[in-house]
């Protein structure tokens, strides 16, 4: 891509990108990826083109309080983008700390960020007051929003370092009109028009933190370049959204599969989004697609299993595209969902580090137990240990490059996920004759047990298909015997007895669903597994708790 001198005056994140010879290969493979401008910024972009395609009247943002139009959800961004940098003095570059939950008001100040040539830092909504100072210490920014609600965590992490305690504050969704210090109010004193920071393509849109399924979250930087090259990949040739769509889901805006998902694909498409008042339940969520006529639903294979036989009562009205992703979909998950609402589960694995979704295919081209296949723009392949290509049906670790790739803020893990221009998600795969691709494990999540390789989930699918359990993950514990032993943490639905008896009974499922050397030697019944903010399991903490036990144990 040609190069544009930079826009951003604040150069902390530009200082503190891993050296060039560390980067990914970025490809331009398709045709719209090498039409992508050298200046461009990204909400700049998105909105003068849904003005193009004469969409500024038609519905951007919907709530059950409020539905804003493009027209009238640009001149908001525009308002507050002058708060930004009239009232509080930020230049592009400058770090701006977002906290909020899915909301109307979240999205604004998102795209306002941005516009305005800062980084976005968008938290996860549960995060706490550790957990933000751990993020306020790598991003250093210059100023935060947060939603009126969640403010109490954030004042204690800014109280708690004399670097942070004068950061300013300003808090949004107040709810109340006349409240001076509110993000809304001191906007609304300002004029809807603004400029745009005239950044690169190559100047910095966003940091995003890392779930933390693995531990330590680390933080990812994406330009404005990489999230419009990402709008060009899965959304155009596998998502495939129109204007007519309606789009909800449960992936938080500060997770890059809810920012995608949820905000800037639809935009993209010209689609508009639906923001609940209220958090998600599975039922909760069944009933607003069909009061909404929500078309497009974005969430987690646990919550869709959760929200199917919801869907078999209610009904799913008029949704057409169900898109899983963040974790691996067990195939009995998929054939659940299908069989609950008749649709095909869009299913795909992306990463944190790559921005969105790189491996999928659409409904009409799934194969049974792959993922799909790779993205246009997107390559792929199965390597050993050593970076060699391996054969097809062989398990290996999955490399991947195209026009995203990883560049970690800072962080000496940044020569672990890229490695001679490819990106290696942390994903153990197979690729079929056809270039279907099957998921089999984290990396760190396989079992090596008296010398036979076991994937965990793969154990957790088929301990699903039994009708006692509503929740499983599995994972490795250190054996004198066996080296590792296969140990999965289950949680059974309601009604059923957590005893020897159902011990035994999971296990001889396992032994007749799969080959016998992989079935759990130890099954550990809790009411609730570790998982993240966005849903995922999170085994290293499943592994710590394998570590720590000792014997078999069963918990009621």
């Amino acid at each position: 891509m040609p190069t544009h001198p930079s826009a951003q005056t604040d150069r902390f994140v530009h200082d503190r990108l891993p050296p060039q010879a560390q980067w990914p290969q970025l490809t331009d493979d398709l045709p719209e990826l090498k039409q992508l401008p050298a200046q461009c910024n990204l909400v700049h972009t998105l909105f003068e083109r849904a003005a193009a395609a004469g969409h500024n009247d038609r519905p951007l943002f919907r709530s059950d309080q409020r539905t804003l139009s493009y027209a009238q959800a640009r001149a908001e961004v525009n308002r507050i983008a002058n708060v930004l940098t009239l009232d509080m003095g930020l230049v592009p570059g400058n770090r701006v700390l977002l906290r909020g939950g899915n909301s109307v008001a979240m999205a604004l100040a998102w795209l306002a960020v941005v516009q305005s040539g800062l980084v976005a830092v968008a938290t996860m909504p549960l995060l706490r007051a550790r957990e933000l100072a751990e993020i306020m210490a790598k991003a250093q920014p210059s100023a935060a929003l947060c939603d009126t609600t969640l403010q109490d965590e954030l004042q204690a992490a800014l109280a708690a370092s004399p670097a942070t305690a004068a950061l300013p504050l300003r808090v949004f969704n107040t709810g109340d009109p006349t409240a001076s210090h509110a993000l809304e109010t001191l906007a609304s004193a300002h004029s809807t028009h603004a400029t745009p920071c005239p950044t690169a393509g190559t100047d910095v849109a966003l940091l995003a933190f890392t779930s933390g399924t693995t531990g330590t979250p680390k933080a990812a930087v994406h330009t404005h370049h990489d999230v419009l090259a990402a709008c060009e990949t899965w959304p155009r040739h596998v998502l495939r959204a129109t204007p007519d769509d309606i789009v909800m889901g449960s992936p938080p805006l500060a997770f890059t599969f809810g920012l995608g998902g949820l905000l800037v694909f639809p935009m993209w498409a010209g689609a508009s989004v639906y923001f609940p008042s209220i958090p998600y339940t599975p039922e909760a969520m069944v009933k607003l697609i069909g009061q909404v006529g929500a078309t497009i639903c974005y969430t987690a294979p646990t919550f869709y299993r959760q929200m199917a036989p919801f869907a078999q009562t209610h009904g799913i009205g008029r949704l057409r595209i169900s898109v899983s992703a963040g974790e691996g979909l067990p195939d009995a998950t998929r054939q659940l969902w299908k069989a609950a609402t008749g649709l095909e589960m869009l299913d795909g694995i992306g990463a944190t580090e790559m921005f969105h979704i790189f491996i999928s295919s659409p409904p009409e081209a799934v194969r049974q137990g792959a993922v799909g296949q790779v993205v246009p723009g997107y390559q792929a392949k199965i390597v050993d240990e050593a970076g060699d290509a391996l054969p097809p049906g062989s398990v290996g670790r999955l490399a991947v490059k195209g026009p995203t790739g990883c560049r970690y803020l800072d962080d000496p893990r940044q020569t672990q996920y890229v490695q001679g221009g490819w990106n290696f998600p942390g994903d153990a795969f197979s690729q079929d004759a056809d270039g279907y691709f099957f998921y089999q494990a984290r990396t760190d999540d396989m079992i090596i047990t008296a010398g036979y390789n076991v994937a965990g989930p793969e154990v957790e699918a088929a301990l699903l298909q039994h009708p006692a359990v509503a929740e499983c993950g599995v994972v490795g514990r250190p054996d004198d015997e066996r080296g590792m032993i296969v140990v999965a943490y289950v949680v059974l639905k309601p009604g059923e007895t957590a005893d020897a008896a159902q011990t035994k009974v999971l296990q001889d499922h396992v032994k007749h669903t799969l080959a016998p050397y992989k079935y759990p030697r130890d099954v550990v019944f809790v009411h609730q597994l570790p998982r993240t903010e966005t849903g995922k399991l999170q085994r290293f903490a499943l592994r710590k708790l394998a570590a720590d036990s000792t014997t078999p144990t069963a918990q009621p």
